[in-house]
């Protein structure tokens, strides 16, 4: 007989204590010792987590009102740039704007120490910061120009508002050309000298509910170690299932989060502004999800390990840059954090931009909040678009031996 579960049937257990969470990572031993069937009818949530670079990220401010009041046209956090186009003093702050005066890569490579993810790393661990301001000067609001030195403390709102996040299965990035590459998967050696992946496999957030069965608009999540939410498919969201290896699971990969929270409640531990030689600055952000285990089809899908979990090899020589379809192949998780993968005959060696030891902990702490009643799963509104296959391949397997989903 088939197990199903609902949110509200997992929230009255976390309320009562009794709910039974594991890890991803415990997740994938549990079902390899006893079965999808037996694990779907003992655990309740499984949590996931990321840490990583992500580049489509930022922040809203709303900095309140100077006497006389000004009317932002142009504003700068720490000499980088942040957009005003909104109303009196409200300003968004990207993850990738640079400082000015800033060299870039007039001398190449260049070293890019400081940009929009070191500003919001500094406000969220309460540094000060100088807020410069100029207007055009109105009736209403005369004042013309100002500058300051604030906290986030002083700030009347302050979110964090990514708009592609928790990236499904980044590709693995090579060098097949003869010079080096510096770019956003970091420095890439020629003639595959070295392999930069940067995803946590097994612990990763839509790798584990590849199909969005649970996740979508209004989706609770850790995020840069506060809570924050799902608002919407993150831009650049195309979940569609590539033509993988035979041994792979075959899931999606390209889905995105966009998400939400409260800054003033974020951690500098979980948001760090991150320097990328010859490419930009960035922000890199914790994400962590949690999966309610609401039938053996989502227990299954969370529970593959890496050895079934594949990435794309992809050269950033020409075909990235060129936007040239096609990879040079696919490489498990397994291979990728064994620390060496093969392709064309040669040894390569690998390395992660994404932490998975600060994913793990990231799992583990949500586990905590979770086990501890200090969080509640929130059903989705409204559940992410998935791909556009129709059923699923684990659907289809239970419907074809006459069980039910």
């Amino acid at each position: 007989m088939s197990v199903i579960k609902t949110f509200a049937e997992i929230n009255e257990k976390i309320k009562a204590g009794k709910v039974v969470v594991v890890t991803a990572e415990e997740l994938v031993s549990l079902v390899e010792e006893k079965g999808v069937e037996q694990v779907t009818r003992e655990v309740d949530v499984v949590t996931t987590g990321t840490f990583a670079p992500m580049c489509s990220s930022g922040a809203f401010f709303n900095f309140g009102h100077s006497a006389p009041r000004i009317k932002f046209f142009k504003v700068w956090l720490n000499d980088v740039p942040a957009y005003a186009g909104f109303a009196a003093v409200d300003a968004f702050l990207g993850a990738t704007a640079v400082r000015e005066g800033d060299p870039l890569n007039a001398d190449y490579p260049g070293e890019f120490r400081y940009g929009g993810g070191h500003v919001i790393e500094d406000l969220v661990a309460r540094r000060p910061i100088k807020l410069k301001a100029t207007g055009y000067g109105t009736d209403c609001y005369p004042r013309r120009e100002i500058e300051t030195v604030l906290t986030i403390d002083d700030l009347n709102e302050a979110f964090l508002f990514n708009l592609r996040n928790a990236y499904q299965n980044y590709a693995c990035a090579v060098n097949v050309g003869d010079r080096t590459l510096y770019t956003y998967m970091g420095v890439l050696k020629p003639r595959l000298g070295n392999a930069h992946y940067s995803t946590s496999g097994q612990l990763s957030p839509l790798l584990k509910d590849p199909f969005f069965r649970s996740i979508g608009i209004g989706t609770r999540i850790f995020l840069g170690g506060g809570i924050g939410y799902v608002v919407n498919h993150g831009t650049q969201h195309f979940p569609a299932i590539p033509e993988l290896p035979e041994g792979a699971a075959r899931i999606p990969s390209g889905g995105t989060l966009s998400v939400m929270g409260d800054l003033k409640r974020m951690s500098p531990r979980w948001l760090r502004g991150t320097s990328m030689l010859g490419y930009g600055v960035s922000l890199s952000v914790g994400i962590g999800v949690p999966i309610p285990i609401l039938d053996e089809e989502v227990c299954y899908y969370a529970s593959r390990p890496d050895r079934e979990l594949y990435a794309p090899v992809v050269d950033f020589a020409e075909s990235y840059p060129q936007r040239q379809p096609g990879q040079l192949g696919w490489v498990s998780y397994a291979e990728l954090r064994s620390g060496q993968i093969k392709l064309n005959g040669k040894t390569i060696p690998t390395a992660s931009l994404s932490s998975y030891a600060r994913a793990r902990e990231i799992c583990q702490i949500l586990k905590e909040w979770i086990q501890e009643g200090r969080f509640f799963l929130s059903e989705p509104v409204e559940l992410l678009p998935g791909p556009d296959s129709g059923l699923t391949p684990k659907t289809l397997e239970i419907r074809e031996k006459g069980g039910k989903v």
